[in-house]
């Protein structure tokens, strides 16, 4: 069985709301045309949270002939991994903005961590589930509203929020470290903990 594709999350929303399914994109069919879009607005707004899958760290952006850092056009996020007296390198309008001179050119390359919009049918499978679930969701209650139909729906979206939630920690490489809490701890106590 092969990973769930944009058409078969789009099927899978209109089924919630008791419609046929469709046999390709863009038909023309506008309930089809509405599940499209509330699945690729969904993803979007999910993958702004970052995800393992989705960000890059210590990413190189060259100036281009102008000494402007342009950043690829499905960026979403991108912060500049130095902060100096004379850097703090922001995203502004698709292009790499330094706070500290007030200017977007650079003479020199600077690394940055990188989020950006991945086409659905590259996610990981557990991403595009949770993805499908929430939007059928929001296409339930924006179409139908029914009460009874949002509380199944929403118990299987959070399901597959915890499982996305699992695969990003078997797949990352956290450590202890890596917590706030354990920061804390350490900071608190100076190091010296019992």
């Amino acid at each position: 069985m092969l990973p769930t594709s944009k058409l078969e999350a789009i099927n899978e929303i209109l089924s919630c709301v008791g419609e046929a399914p469709v046999n390709a994109l863009n038909t023309g069919y506008v309930t089809s045309d509405i599940a499209e879009n509330i699945l690729d607005s969904t993803s979007r707004e999910v993958q702004s949270k970052g995800w393992n899958f989705n960000t890059d760290t210590n990413m190189e952006i060259v100036p281009d002939t102008t000494g402007k850092l342009i950043l690829p056009s499905n960026t979403l996020k991108a912060d500049g991994d130095t902060t100096s007296t004379t850097q703090d390198w922001v995203m502004r309008d698709g292009k790499m903005y330094n706070r500290i001179t007030h200017s977007y050119t650079s003479d020199t390359p600077i690394k940055v961590t990188l989020l950006t919009l991945q086409d659905f049918e590259v996610l990981p499978e557990a991403a595009r589930r949770y993805i499908t679930l929430k939007s059928a969701r929001l296409m339930q209650d924006r179409t139908m509203g029914l009460g009874n139909l949002h509380q199944f729906n929403m118990q299987d979206e959070h399901a597959a929020l915890v499982e996305l939630r699992d695969m990003e920690t078997d797949v990352s490489d956290f450590n202890i470290f890596d917590s706030f809490d354990t920061y804390q701890i350490i900071n608190r106590t100076g190091g010296n903990v019992r």
